[in-house]
């Protein structure tokens, strides 16, 4: 073989490898690593039972039962439409409203937003200029009041007990940084992301129990106050909280008993540009805030890291390596000829996927959309420059 061959030999099953891991993989071994009861780079018993120590906050930051203030913010963008049902929801939620602060922040809305958030109930409403969300949340934070912040998205709905359950486990100080669970509701339209979904729920519940969970999602979540981190307009809190908490020795947990519940994407199309627009800002999420640094990182956190985020942003550049490597190494055994027939499968059923909607057509386009998301959110970031503003996926209300 030649020198081009054995480089293309490497990088072929290197990529293949690592695609295959990365999906199947590595849920896997974080059940082994649960079973063995590897984790817990805090430096604490990993099983000690959250919730069921001494709060830890102070007196004047907790009512009789220990339970802390919390300011639950709704950053709003145009939400007319579903901001008085969302106040409304936070009104009915089971905690003591003494201690709950119901903050509705607008990023520079020209609706009506302000003023039904007002009639609804809010506590606090802030009319702020258009700054995206981050900056929409870093102005909410700062007036704050609570011990404990608490966001949601406005289209998502709580379950009344979600709170108290989300709140519960930052009665132990190794916690910085809880998410619930998300539950997606309405016609998929060929959209898989609720199937999804519930994979990714199953594998962040397995990171939750060794090492801490890698991301969490914009419906349900919740930080200590005094651990919030002021973001630029690029970031995301799903994305920079977990990783930044454990550089700072805290845990992030998922606690799938706090519920809440969003209307899907309803179709395919809506989703890509949904994730399309997600992935824009991870260039500066995974270099620039350095997730991809292993420095401060625990050794299996940076496990969890490496193997759930990073390999599944590099999944573009992992697929055209393993094409190109496929396409050199034809002839040089049946087992290349069947990689590329298996590769071209793929892409042509995610094709007929758009027309036909039998589960493996949709399967291939799901995720062969997914894939692409990441590499058209990075082309975006190349040629317009990080995000500044961010817009509702189209049919979520």
């Amino acid at each position: 073989m030649s020198l081009l061959s054995d480089l293309a030999l490497v990088l072929f099953w290197l990529s293949a490898g690592l695609l295959v891991f990365t999906h199947f993989g590595y849920p896997v071994a974080l059940w082994l690593l649960d079973a063995l009861g590897v984790g817990g780079d805090v430096g604490q018993p990993r099983h000690r039972p959250v919730g069921r120590i001494p709060v830890v906050l102070g007196d004047e930051d907790t009512d009789e039962n220990g339970l802390p203030r919390v300011s639950l913010i709704i950053a709003a963008f145009n939400e007319e439409t579903v901001i008085a049902a969302k106040v409304e929801n936070a009104l009915a939620l089971e905690y003591p409203r003494e201690l709950l602060e119901i903050i509705v922040a607008s990023d520079g809305s020209t609706d009506t937003t302000v003023g039904i958030a007002r009639e609804a109930g809010a506590d606090r409403v802030l009319d702020l200029p258009r700054g995206g969300k981050a900056t929409t949340q870093n102005a909410a934070a700062g007036a704050a009041t609570g011990t404990i912040l608490a966001f949601s998205d406005a289209n998502s709905v709580w379950q009344a007990d979600a709170l108290g359950l989300l709140v519960e486990p930052f009665a132990d100080d190794r916690v910085g940084y809880v998410c619930g669970q998300v539950r997606f509701t309405g016609p998929d339209g060929g959209n898989l992301e609720g199937a999804y979904w519930r994979y990714e729920m199953k594998v962040r519940e397995l990171e939750s129990e060794v090492a801490g969970v890698t991301a969490g999602n914009g419906a349900i979540y919740a930080v200590r106050a005094s651990q919030y981190i002021g973001l630029a307009p690029s970031g995301s809190h799903d994305l920079s909280f977990p990783f930044a908490m454990a550089k700072r020795g805290l845990r992030s947990l998922y606690r799938p008993k706090a519920a809440a519940s969003e209307k899907m994407v309803p179709s395919m199309d809506g989703e890509l540009a949904r994730k399309r627009r997600m992935m824009i800002g991870l260039w500066d999420i995974v270099v620039g805030e350095g997730m991809i640094s292993p420095r401060g990182y625990g050794p299996v956190y940076f496990f969890e890291i490496f193997s759930h985020r990073l390999l599944r942003y590099a999944s573009p550049l992992l697929h055209l390596t393993l094409l190109a490597g496929n396409l050199v190494l034809l002839g040089e055994g049946d087992v290349y000829l069947w990689a590329l027939v298996l590769q071209l499968a793929l892409l042509l059923f995610a094709l007929i996927g758009r027309w036909i909607g039998w589960l493996p057509f949709r399967v291939a386009r799901y995720y062969v959309m997914v894939t692409l998301s990441i590499a058209l959110g990075l082309w975006d970031r190349w040629r317009h420059g990080p995000p500044a503003t961010w817009e509702k996926a189209e049919g979520t209300r």
